[in-house]
């Protein structure tokens, strides 16, 4: 990766993050609408923090055959998967078989797919069936656990269970579902707060398939919990275009949010005074607390 701006201030505080490719720390960015300017903008900055790019539900439907390529070419050529929303084959397994499906999504240029019930039931045979046959099409199946429905949530046992079975059956990731709005879904309560019983569970039962996870959090809050629950190799999904560089930034520990957990343990254990004066060229150091 070409060199950083800040590298020679703040460099060390980003060495911990993993660089692409990267199997651990994926960032999936949701794209409800982002137009070819814009992500020749976004690619410019940020493509060096981007792994998946999701084109929301069926948003990729309205876009005409050119331009949809453009835009998967773009993204090839930064090394990004790109894939359709799960809904998306959720409504074309209504009326096609996953082949036509595949086929299709790999003649337009796309990388991955993801599979998903989120809204129509799939029994499990099936779904162990359209992850051989995204393989078998040459894309990367990545699968979703959950309901998009508040009032039909699976307990955490269940989406572990589901979680685990998908990886067994050849899915490189599996994304945790919390739709756009990060609330009242999955591991979120009608806040938006993370259920720690809920998030706690899984990980006990997921055990290290917990690094095989895509975490949907669109929050900034939720983001944060994520992060330091995890780390800063903790994938993320849901992701705005926009909000790229800013969930680096927490990951990396610049912003207030995940910047105060380290200044507050230097402080404890005396590794940081922030009242030493920086000395000047050849002179030593001067601490004020020494009387």
């Amino acid at each position: 990766m070409t060199e950083l701006a800040w590298d020679a201030i703040v460099g060390g505080l980003i060495r911990d993050r993993t660089r692409k490719p990267r199997n651990r720390g994926l960032t999936m960015v949701i794209d409800t609408g982002v137009g070819e300017r814009r992500l020749l903008d976004t690619l410019e900055q940020a493509a060096a923090f981007i792994d998946h790019w999701k084109f929301a539900f069926g948003t990729s439907v309205f876009l005409p055959r050119p331009l949809l390529q453009r835009k998967l070419g773009l993204l090839a050529d930064h090394g990004i998967l790109s894939l359709p929303g799960g809904t998306l084959l959720e409504v074309a397994l209504v009326e096609h078989h996953c082949r036509d499906y595949m086929k299709h999504a790999k003649d337009l240029g796309f990388s991955a797919i993801e599979i998903s019930d989120g809204t129509i039931p799939m029994p499990a045979v099936r779904r162990r069936n359209i992850i051989a046959c995204a393989r078998d099409a040459g894309l990367v199946p990545i699968t979703e656990v959950g309901k998009k429905d508040p009032r039909a949530q699976p307990s955490a046992e269940q989406m572990a269970e589901q979680a685990l079975t998908d990886i067994e059956h050849g899915a490189e990731w599996v994304v945790m579902e919390a739709r756009e709005s990060g609330r009242a879904v999955g591991i979120y309560d009608e806040h938006g707060q993370v259920i720690d019983d809920t998030l706690t569970t899984l990980c006990a039962l997921l055990g290290d398939a917990t690094s095989r996870l895509i975490w949907e959090a669109p929050l900034a809050a939720q983001q944060t919990v994520l992060i330091r629950r995890f780390g800063t190799n903790v994938g993320l999904g849901n992701i705005p275009a926009d909000q790229i560089l800013a969930v680096e930034c927490l990951r990396c520990r610049l912003r207030f949010d995940t910047l105060h957990w380290v200044t507050d343990e230097l402080l404890r254990t005396g590794a940081w005074d922030p009242a030493r004066i920086e000395p000047k060229q050849d002179e030593a150091p001067v601490n004020l607390n020494a009387r």
